[in-house]
């Protein structure tokens, strides 16, 4: 059974920072292509990153240069390192699986995790 589990989501101030972590299992990890997805209050879901199993990124437009994924293939982890963090930033941040090692179609997803930019 394939699950993604994220962890690592806070309350912080803006401007600090916070590491995303999702635990993947019940499949290869390191075939598969993976994204963060968020979903701000309110508002429709955003793609953040993704990286595929060869290790190539890609950031949407409002977090480049202040977020960065990464994966540990040994670890079956992904991960999202944020820095800089702004109000906007506030929302559940979803880990995915795409069905093929490049990103494409979404087949997984993980539960959830709340990340609140506050003062």
């Amino acid at each position: 059974e394939v699950q993604l589990v994220e962890s690592g989501g806070d309350l912080v101030q803006p401007g600090g920072s916070l590491r995303l972590s999702c635990a993947a299992s019940g499949f290869t990890f390191s075939n598969y292509a993976m994204s963060w997805v968020r979903q701000a209050p309110g508002k429709g879901l955003e793609w953040v990153s993704s990286i595929n199993a060869g290790g190539s990124t890609r950031y949407g437009d409002s977090v480049k240069g202040r977020f960065t994924i990464s994966r540990d293939n040994a670890e079956n982890t992904l991960y999202l390192q944020m820095s800089s963090l702004k109000f906007d930033d506030t929302a559940v941040y979803y880990c995915t699986r795409s069905d093929q090692p490049v990103v494409g179609e979404y087949d997984y997803w993980g539960q959830g995790t709340q990340v609140t930019v506050s003062s």
